[in-house]
């Protein structure tokens, strides 16, 4: 042990001799490292929000959202369609739609139907933009929310429309910061409404929300769906004061009732034969239009994952060989260390020193080189995915394997790399050796 205590303290003695060149021997190390523990911080960040978005969208969902064509589709599809003799007109989606699917379709656990509006609510002198939404008690079920306080709507206030809302915690944080919201009235659009629950905070990115057909849901005011379709407007209905309401407004002329479908499966396995069936009944009911898109956000999810997985693989690859670079860089100046010190090694064979101990002495140098490099990097590793979240606004998630895999990584390329030129040194010619300038 004495042996190996001693050449351990000559390899520590030669990488401090040499500080500056030690320094740029671990800079492959270094970097390669920080280069591991950041890309896998990112890769890690990225499954925690695609798990985070599942769990927020729920599982074994089927979003139907309606096609609303653009001024400019309308009058082309018009023009295309300028030389049929009769042209079929679909109701757009509707409540029927819904429970047509509820009946027909085998394996579903609720169906939610939803229809949105930008409105305004007021309350005491205040008035702030907000959504206004319809819906029944399966879309809560459906995304998974849950009531901060208060009830949910009963059978009641759903079959007749009444003029009661659940609120989302902007509203809350907004108009009721002082008080108890429960009983009190606001007023959203031209309905008074009376707030009989409020939900807990569910943040939902930009993304989620268009990608995955996810509706925002703190800065909403919910009411049953037959509240807002019988008091406060129907899109389906043609009245005049939606004809008016259209011709006036310079946007998309949307006839749908309903603004989105969300249908929740007992089974996954049965997501997409279920979306084929749903695809053409709605295309019977809507009489052959194709006015409707149907997403299936877990598959989405799951490709979405597919490709970060891939991203990952690239940029841990590329991390990888940086690490391997590094290790080249350390096999290179221990080479150039050996033909420096032929003389030193000489001497040391001639005193007494085995081949084994040069060995171990030259792999203890790159060793000490390399997991050095190794600790600095993961420090600097750790700082840089900081950076990039701060920077970026990328969740990154440092993990302990990533920095066990990093540091044993550095190890073990210190001790391959190193021990090609410290055989090198072993092999020396102890005369030969002595009589070298």
């Amino acid at each position: 042990m004495k042996r190996y205590f001693h050449n351990i303290n000559s390899a520590i003695e030669a990488v401090f001799a040499n500080k500056f060149r030690s320094i740029l021997t671990a800079l492959g190390i270094i970097f390669g490292v920080a280069a591991v523990i950041a890309m896998m911080a990112i890769g890690s960040g990225a499954q925690q929000e695609i798990l985070a978005q599942i769990k927020m969208v729920g599982v074994n969902n089927i979003v139907i959202v309606p096609k609303v064509l653009e001024p400019e589709e309308r009058a082309e599809q018009e023009e295309e369609e300028g030389t049929n003799q009769k042209k079929n007109y679909s109701p757009g989606l509707t409540i029927e739609d819904a429970e047509s699917i509820f009946d027909i379709l085998p394996g579903i656990e609720c169906i939610s139907p939803e229809v949105v509006f930008n409105s305004f609510v007021v309350k005491s002198g205040k008035r702030r933009a907000a959504k206004f939404s319809g819906v029944t008690p399966a879309f809560f079920t459906v995304f998974n929310l849950d009531l901060q306080q208060g009830k949910m709507f009963n059978i009641i206030q759903l079959q007749t429309g009444q003029p009661v809302c659940i609120i989302g915690p902007e509203i809350r944080a907004r108009f009721f910061q002082n008080e108890n919201p429960i009983g009190k009235k606001l007023k959203c659009g031209n309905l008074w409404l009376t707030v009989i629950g409020e939900l807990k905070t569910r943040y939902v990115s930009k993304d989620a929300s268009k990608i995955l057909g996810v509706s925002e849901f703190n800065n909403t005011v919910f009411v049953p769906i037959k509240t807002i379709l019988l008091r406060f407007r129907d899109r389906s209905l043609i009245t005049m004061a939606n004809i008016n309401r259209d011709n006036n407004e310079n946007k998309n002329k949307n006839y749908n009732q309903l603004d989105k479908i969300i249908i929740q499966m007992k089974e996954s396995h049965k997501l997409a034969a279920s979306a084929s069936i749903v695809q053409r009944l709605l295309f019977r009911r809507h009489i052959k239009q194709d006015d409707f898109e149907i997403k299936i956000p877990e598959l989405l999810l799951k490709q979405q994952q597919r490709t970060k997985d891939i991203f990952n693989i690239v940029l841990g690859a590329i991390a990888g060989i940086s690490l391997i670079v590094g290790g080249i860089g350390i096999m290179n100046i221990m080479l150039a260390s050996v033909m420096e010190r032929i003389r030193e090694i000489g001497v040391r064979m001639a005193i007494g020193a085995r081949r084994n101990d040069i060995i171990f002495q030259f792999v203890a140098e790159a060793t000490i080189i390399s997991i050095t490099g190794g600790l600095i990097g993961i420090l600097l590793g750790v700082v840089l995915a900081k950076v990039i979240m701060i920077a970026t606004g990328i969740l990154t998630i440092v993990s302990l394997l990533s920095i066990v895999i990093s540091f044993g990584v550095s190890a073990t390329v210190g001790i391959i790399f190193g021990f090609m030129p410290a055989r090198k040194a072993s092999k020396q010619d102890p005369v030969t050796s002595l009589r070298h300038d």
